[in-house]
């Protein structure tokens, strides 16, 4: 009985046996260069859509891609989903605005080789690139957060607005060397139109989860926050865009506080106008 070939790069080479998901919304303009760097990747790249009307679907299908639509439940619910389609025991998350260069790639490809991967889970670093940059800056911030790992070993949080691996104990955890490139920022107006929208999502997640944030904060997220981007974060080394991103940024971070305390005072004031009309009640029935 003949075995089952194993898949083939363009170029001849093994793929490895590796699912890729991404989810998107209206990415037409960015997912085409996503998926191109990790075609030599996998047999099965997952593009989990939620409703984009720029056509993003038809260009990740004829780049070979495997569309699937759902609902936009929340970030983490969203990619809990992804990974539910994905055929592989082996998976790898990239989003619709990040780049596998070729030197990342190979690194990936390196780890299949052979016996295989010896961690159970990867770190990869996504260093932001801002418009005008050819590549990350040498001081860029990044994060390095898992997004390579054994389906048995680790799963999306089903938190709505943060998008983290939960892992299994004891799972082993080691981390690549080589970077995501992470092209965020289109634009100011469209990155503060997202930040606005995700500040929502913070609202309401607090408000899901009994939070309090003290109204002390309503003063001090601004400031803090832009020092934060702009010292802690090193945009300050990176010129004029480095300023505006980081003027964003904090006021983000200030706008989901605010809708917090919105929130809270408006139920206050129905609560007390409630109560109000409750009161009139009795007096008229007494």
């Amino acid at each position: 009985m003949l075995k089952p070939r194993a898949p083939q790069a363009n170029d001849g080479h093994r793929v490895p046996q590796l699912s890729i998901f991404i989810i998107a919304r209206d990415e037409a303009d960015r997912i085409g260069r996503t998926i191109e760097a990790v075609r030599g990747l996998s047999d099965d790249i997952v593009l989990v859509d939620s409703g984009s009307t720029d056509g993003t679907q038809g260009i990740a299908e004829r780049l070979g891609a495997r569309v699937v639509f759902n609902p936009w439940p929340g970030y983490g619910q969203q990619k809990r989903f992804a990974e539910e389609q994905c055929r592989h025991d082996w998976l790898l998350n990239i989003d619709a605005d990040e780049v596998v260069p070729p030197d990342l790639a190979a690194e990936i490809a390196s780890l299949f080789a052979g016996p295989g991967p010896a961690a159970d889970a990867y770190q990869i670093r996504i260093a932001e690139i801002f418009p005008g940059e050819p590549a990350p800056h040498r001081f860029a911030y990044a994060l390095a957060p898992v997004r390579l790992y054994r389906k048995d070993k680790g799963r999306y949080s089903p938190s709505p607005v943060h998008d983290r691996v939960d892992l299994a104990p004891g799972a082993r955890v080691a981390r690549l060397k080589r970077t995501v490139h992470h092209y965020s920022v289109r634009s100011l107006g469209e990155q503060m139109s997202k930040l606005n929208s995700y500040s929502d999502a913070q609202a309401d997640d607090l408000d899901r989860r009994g939070q309090t944030l003290s109204v002390f904060r309503l003063a001090v997220e601004f400031p803090a926050n832009f020092i934060k981007a702009y010292i802690g974060r090193r945009h300050a080394l990176r010129g004029v865009y480095g300023f505006m991103t980081a003027m964003n940024y904090a006021f983000y971070r200030y706008l989901r506080v605010a809708k917090h305390w919105e929130r809270r005072l408006q139920r206050r004031s129905t609560d007390a106008s409630g109560q109000a009309r409750s009161k009139i009640g009795e007096r008229i029935d007494g």
